[in-house]
């Protein structure tokens, strides 16, 4: 597995990686967007912003990026980087489907993503990855996979991501949703000639959302890398947002909210890749910090107490503002 690229690294950053959804297209629901990337976002603009982030992310031992068919054109801005840096060869990309990206490089589109996860939508997309990101794309995987999803009873697009990982690629989900451990737990379920057909799950985890922790701990135990999205909760636990609890603690080890909200999720032992969704330099800098953050177990305590149900978080998600 390609993963075991990460598990051969040895920088303190090696278990962050960079996900690209904030800035491969002019619009996202992260709070403070609307500051952090420039007012005139044309693609050229996202592109470089896109650029400077991996380049930042790879100089600081990032290993690990995270694109989307949705997510814009970030597919795009990261092939141009691996096309431009030929001696990068020691990253693992990852990318998604099932979501197609609608708004037309527009900020307030009516829709700007759809889902579909339909066999139809599986040959296309991956169409699409390949003409751009070809045999650098690692690990593909089903874009917000939940318990109704026909991507888990689907046979004949089950075959179809048989072949593909008998050509090489991995094959993974993620989810979201308040349902996500059932998602996870019937993924597993899932198998093609008696073989598990997943090797990697990405799920929301973060300090106010935690539900997932148990079912995300059986897939490490069943095998899987797990990676971690939304780790931040699209800004809730940055500086500017944080809970009171939460900045307490960033104080007492001198370092920001979102060091210390990553660190959290560093430390469960079936984390194996936590992403950051900087959207500037600064930002990811930051974020990098949850590499040395060491809590103890009061002040654990203390941040488990922010915990939402998952009905709230996902709630309160959904109506967070496309900026």
């Amino acid at each position: 597995m390609p993963f075991a690229r990460l598990a051969a690294a040895t920088t303190p950053t090696c278990h962050i990686g960079l996900g690209l959804a904030a800035v491969g297209r002019p619009g996202y629901i992260n709070l403070g967007r609307d500051r952090d990337l420039p007012a005139d976002r044309t693609v050229e603009a996202l592109r470089e912003r896109t650029h400077d982030l991996l380049d930042a992310a790879y100089a600081q031992g990032v290993r690990y990026f995270d694109a989307a068919r949705s997510y814009g054109r970030s597919e795009e801005f990261l092939a141009d980087w691996l096309r431009d840096r030929p001696d990068v060869d020691d990253v693992v990309v990852g990318s998604k489907w099932g979501y197609t990206y609608t708004a037309d490089w527009s900020t307030d589109a009516e829709k700007h993503e759809v889902k579909d996860h339909g066999v139809a939508t599986y040959d296309r997309q991956r169409a699409e990855t390949d003409a751009l990101l070809g045999d650098r794309l690692d690990l593909y995987q089903i874009h917000s996979l939940t318990p109704d999803s026909p991507a888990l009873t689907d046979k004949d697009l089950h075959a179809r991501l048989a072949e593909a990982a008998a050509q090489g690629s991995t094959i993974g989900f993620s989810t979201s949703g308040p349902a996500q451990a059932d998602a996870i737990r019937a993924a597993l379920a899932v198998t093609v000639d008696g073989e598990p057909l997943f090797r990697t799950v990405q799920s929301t985890y973060n300090a106010l959302e935690t539900s997932a922790g148990p079912a995300l701990a059986e897939a490490h135990e069943a095998g899987l890398t797990v990676i971690v999205k939304e780790g931040m909760a699209n800004g809730r636990l940055a500086d500017q947002y944080a809970p009171s609890v939460l900045k307490a603690v960033a104080e007492e080890t001198a370092l920001g909210c979102d060091a210390v909200a990553l660190a959290l999720i560093l430390r469960q032992p079936w984390a194996g890749v936590v992403l950051s969704g900087a959207a500037t330099v600064n930002q990811l800098g930051s974020n990098l910090h949850a590499a040395v953050v060491d809590l103890d177990g009061d002040q654990v305590a203390r941040l488990g107490t922010l915990v939402e149900t998952p009905d709230a978080y996902w709630e309160r998600r959904g109506q967070l503002p496309w900026h």
